[in-house]
């Protein structure tokens, strides 16, 4: 009995102690230093030891501007036994939050003078000068304690130190050093480059780390200074530069690094710069010798001629789609080929019927889950496009049960609920859409988010849905590249249905079915008008960015895009749009864009 009870002592006291612990934190995080600086001293009173208590107490002290209280806390902690030397640096800094600089200098001093008797506490202490940005004396730190003991290595934390300092070029060298002598991974370097370097090529660092890299390319030629000028020019978006180093790459490691020409040639085209990522795909074809990879490169070529193609050059595609297929096969190495024609069969020379055979002979192959998922997923679109709605249901539910947790299977489902849209079952539509909403896909999210709006937003004003079912008309015309049809659809909306919820859903699908069509004037009145008329609705911050879209890029007015994306920034916080709209903006206000 007396044993239980010595138990349940125990484990009423580690539960109070945790609490306490909790709530300290809790009130601290919150910036309650009051109800903090309670609980802070009463843990520090039980384990005296616990740094984390000690620093929270001094930290709620000087919060509350108690400087007598931390100090009087902190001189009776270095008068025990062995204290750790950085509450020297607590306690200099308690002196320096008053402006007493002479006794705060005293005790960083005495910091310093530690590492002296043991340099092992050099990382702590000038870690801990970081913290309170004492960059001087953090230097100092690591650089006595390397002087003392050659085998500690804390050039890393000095080169940041520097960055932190400004001086950008002492930085770059350092961090230079530590990867021609293997110290430091170059991704670690890259992600601490990124601060000082933006896309503007002429800008002071830019220009500070290319020089440094060119000289030590010039004194030593190694290999890594051709991967970091490649990573240079491709923040700066100057891709044949890139290029002209990643071939010089590609010769040196002797054919082992195609996957970087890949990559490069991948954002090259992300990024409209079509004719530099036509000329990476056609060297990667001249000199590779794996068949995926030579075939991933012509796909990527034939995309690049489809961008704006006319009857002439789909014939010349289609021959190129019709040798490939004489030359591979079908075979499931080469899935992206078959899915490739089958798409181009149906969305750019309007014939489904044989798109389906070709991917119902591919399903045929021996494939894995994903694989099959993949084709059926191509095969479901091309269904839609062919209004066989519930063949194409059929394959999209098959891959949802599949792949449940998967994003090829959110994905499949929200292909379900777009099929339904499209049918006209807006109920089925809006069950799959409400689960879609907590989709690990940004994206997938958003999209339900939106159809889901548009759904139950224009069934509760018009029960009988007329003015939605024209929409659905309007949206499948569109995914059937029946753009010109669409917008008379659309049009039909505007007329009838006009000051329902539907008139700005209808203006943003017609004003970016306008953008397809290059009538750019017109769209930018669309946008406007939803702007004008329904500034506080949902699709305010889409018109928003769409308009910043269309200035910057092209009516060519950086003034009028910045006003749009401003909008955004400091009325849509929330929205989809937001991290986009911001990077925009500041790109074009001239900042510095990692």
């Amino acid at each position: 009995m007396k044993s239980c009870l010595c138990i349940f002592l125990l484990i009423l006291t580690t539960s109070i102690f945790a609490q306490e612990d909790f709530l300290a934190k809790r009130y601290f995080e919150d910036g309650d230093y009051e109800k903090a600086v309670v609980f802070y001293e009463k843990l520090v009173e039980k384990d005296p030891r616990r740094t984390d208590y000690t620093e929270g107490l001094i930290a709620c002290y000087q919060q509350l501007e108690r400087y007598e209280d931390a100090e009087k806390f902190l001189l009776h902690a270095l008068e025990m036994g062995r204290p750790y030397p950085t509450l020297f640096i607590e306690l200099g800094y308690n002196y320096t939050l008053q402006d007493i600089s002479e006794k705060a200098d005293q005790y960083y001093n005495k910091a310093i003078a530690v590492i002296d008797e043991n340099p092992n506490y050099g990382y702590g202490i000038g870690f801990r000068f970081q913290k309170y940005a004492l960059l001087d004396y953090a230097l100092k730190a690591y650089s006595r304690a390397m002087e003392l003991n050659p085998k500690l290595d804390y050039n890393f934390q000095m080169a940041r130190i520097y960055g932190e300092q400004g001086n950008i070029d002492k930085m770059f060298s350092a961090y230079l050093v530590l990867i021609r002598q293997g110290k430091a991974s170059m991704s670690n370097v890259i992600r601490n480059f990124d601060d000082f370097i933006s896309e503007d090529a002429e800008s002071e660092n830019n220009i500070k780390l290319k020089t440094i890299l060119l000289q030590n390319a010039q004194k030593d030629p190694d290999v890594i200074w051709n991967q970091l000028l490649s990573w240079l020019f491709v923040q700066q978006k100057q891709y044949s530069s890139a290029f002209r180093q990643e071939k010089a790459i590609y010769k040196r490691m002797d054919g082992s690094s195609m996957q970087r020409l890949e990559n490069l040639g991948n954002l090259a085209l992300d990024d409209s710069d079509t004719e530099i990522a036509q000329s990476i795909f056609e060297y990667i074809i001249e000199n590779t010798n794996d068949e995926v990879t030579k075939l991933n490169s012509q796909l990527n070529i034939i995309d690049i001629q489809l961008l704006d193609a006319d009857e002439k050059v789909l014939n010349t595609v289609q021959e190129q789609y019709e040798e490939l297929i004489e030359i591979h096969g079908y075979k499931s190495q080469t899935l992206q080929l078959q899915i490739a024609y089958a798409n181009f069969l149906t969305f750019k020379k309007d014939s489904p019927e044989p798109a389906i055979e070709i991917l119902k002979n591919s399903l045929e192959l021996p494939l894995n889950a994903r694989g099959t998922a993949y084709v059926k997923l191509a095969l479901g679109d091309i269904l839609v496009f062919n209004k066989k709605f519930n063949q194409a249901l059929i394959y999209f539910s098959q891959i949802q049960k599949k792949l449940k947790n998967d994003v090829l299977g959110q994905n499949a489902r929200y292909k379900v609920a777009q099929t339904s849209f499209y049918k006209g079952d807006f109920d089925w539509a809006l069950t799959q859409l409400k689960v879609l909403r907590g989709s690990t896909s940004q994206l997938i999210a958003n999209d339900a988010m939106q159809l889901s709006l548009l759904i139950s937003d224009n069934s509760l004003e018009d029960s009988t849905q007329t003015a939605l079912r024209k929409y659905a008309r309007a949206d499948l015309l569109a995914y059937q590249n029946k753009t010109k049809e669409a917008i008379s659809e659309l049009n039909g909306i505007l007329l009838d249905h006009k000051g329902e919820k539907i008139e700005d859903e209808a203006l943003l699908k017609q004003g970016e079915l306008l953008e397809g069509i290059k009538e750019y004037a017109a769209a930018e009145l669309n946008y406007r008008k939803i702007i004008e008329f329904y500034g506080s609705g949902i699709l305010a911050d889409d018109a928003y960015f769409q308009l910043g879209e269309l200035y910057r890029n092209v009516f060519n007015e950086p003034e009028k895009a910045k006003t749009q994306y401003e909008k955004i920034i400091y009325n849509y916080q929330d929205s989809y749009y937001f991290p986009q709209a911001r990077k925009n903006f500041r790109r074009l206000r001239g900042d510095s864009i990692n």
